[in-house]
């Protein structure tokens, strides 16, 4: 979570972004660019975020470094950034990785809507499959090696925007890879208006099941809810919402758990 000065600056970017008009295919792959070289040179993430330096020579810098590698409207996403307050050096390459990923929804169009639901599938692909886990979390292994792997088993599946989060996810910048995929899925959903409900269920939802859960949702939480269902037959029957930090449990399961509680106590 963003604070103070970062999360002003993030504020500020995000508008700046919009704004630009551009398309985001290019400009998402060149903003997680100069995250990645920021998260890995910590000399050059200090001078770009030291509040002792003239906003003007860390602008410079900035143009220096990156001119040559970006298009017009990343650097000056980049330069923008450099000449803000930031509460911490680490958070500059995530507010970056953040425009990368905004961006990245922003070249699917229309089907912007799609990425969170396929970034979902992916995760549960990865959460099934132990090798694959395994050979993504591989220090060993190279990012692009990474990449390539990904985009052969996914790569005629996923709209190339979604294929470039899943790629940056694999990069290893989060950790595990289904917690980077989670953390895209959210704020893909968020950029277009939406909030994510991961729905348990002993079974699919049948459409009217579905329409009715979301509008149910979207009035309680006065927005516009995606669901991404999950079934999980020790469920036994009824749903498992978690909606954020909320969870609403409605399952039979549940039920049963708290009248044991009371029968022992």
């Amino acid at each position: 979570m963003l604070r103070g000065g970062s999360a002003e600056a993030q504020a500020d970017l995000v508008s700046e972004l919009e704004g630009s008009g551009a398309d985001g295919a290019k400009l998402g792959e060149e903003l997680f660019g100069v995250a990645t070289l920021l998260r890995a040179e910590p000399a050059l993430r200090r001078i770009a975020t030291d509040a002792s330096i003239e906003a003007d020579a860390k602008a410079g810098l900035a143009a220096d470094v990156f001119g040559d590698a970006v298009g017009e409207v990343a650097l000056g996403l980049v330069t923008s950034a450099v000449r803000h307050r930031w509460t911490a050096s680490r958070d500059l390459a995530d507010v970056l990785e953040h425009l990368g990923v905004l961006a990245s929804v922003r070249s699917a169009g229309d089907d912007g809507s799609k990425i969170s639901d396929e970034l979902f599938e992916v995760r549960r692909v990865v959460d099934k499959a132990p090798g694959l886990r395994t050979a993504l979390s591989d220090p060993a292994r190279s990012v692009s090696d990474k990449s390539e792997l990904l985009r052969t088993l996914f790569g005629e599946k996923l709209l190339p925007a979604t294929m470039l989060l899943v790629e940056q996810a694999a990069a290893g910048r989060h950790g595990a890879i289904d917690g980077a995929l989670e953390l895209f899925q959210h704020t893909a959903a968020h950029s277009i208006g939406q909030k994510i409900a991961t729905v348990y269920a002993a079974r699919e939802l049948s459409d009217d099941e579905h329409s009715r859960l979301a509008n149910a949702l979207g009035a309680q939480y006065d927005t516009t809810v995606h669901l991404l269902v999950v079934q999980d037959p020790e469920i036994v029957g009824g749903i498992r919402v978690e909606i954020g930090d909320d969870v609403i449990d409605g399952t039979v399961a549940s039920k049963l758990e708290d009248a044991q509680r009371k029968l022992a106590g």
